[in-house]
């Protein structure tokens, strides 16, 4: 998958001249990338355009002008994207409740090894994850997962934790999106 090059980020100052319209565009794509699975899981399965999106959004943020800087931010978020064949995403999961989010986070801790992409074969690709984003009694409610698709793209996302069991079939322009993703 492309990734984003230092030549593709703006400074800050230009940026935010342009800011409306770039992030405009940056929501549509995250918008055809969104995929909800049951009440509590949303995937965004991210491309060179959302990621470079939360580049400029921190250098932005944390006015950020150090050449080394935007290197180090670049390569934090590009490992965000699957290599070749691969579909990146990041899962929020979603709880509101505070004491119920945290009391779920706690009994879900093998909640990254239960979760799929589906293709139209019927395989299931489970999540690859980093184990770094986990601690040993608590999982973090936004996890980094990638899938190895092989360059098939998926038609349906799911989980079959027990206590979380829910597929989401894909839209046809989610399919389009990631079939985009994974031509580039």
């Amino acid at each position: 998958m492309k990734r984003v090059e230092r030549e593709d980020i703006l400074d800050y100052v230009t940026y935010g001249e342009r800011r409306d319209a770039l992030r405009r565009d940056a929501m549509e794509a995250k918008n055809a990338r969104r995929v909800h699975v049951g009440e509590h899981l949303t995937f965004l399965f991210e491309n060179a355009e959302t990621i470079r999106y939360q580049v400029q959004e921190m250098i932005r943020a944390e006015r950020i002008v150090r050449d080394a800087d935007i290197r180090h931010e670049l390569d934090t978020y590009n490992e965000l994207l699957g290599a070749a064949g691969e579909l990146g995403a990041t899962l929020l999961i979603e709880i509101e409740d505070a004491a119920k989010r945290d009391e779920k986070l706690t009994r879900w801790i093998d909640l990254p090894r239960h979760i799929y992409v589906e293709l139209a074969d019927g395989r299931r690709i489970i999540a690859w994850y980093d184990e770094r984003q986990l601690s040993r009694d608590r999982l973090s409610a936004v996890q980094y997962v990638k899938f190895a698709a092989g360059g098939n793209v998926p038609v349906a996302v799911g989980c079959d934790h027990p206590e979380l069991t829910a597929r989401a079939v894909l839209l046809p322009t989610q399919r389009a999106a990631l079939e985009k993703d994974l031509a580039s």
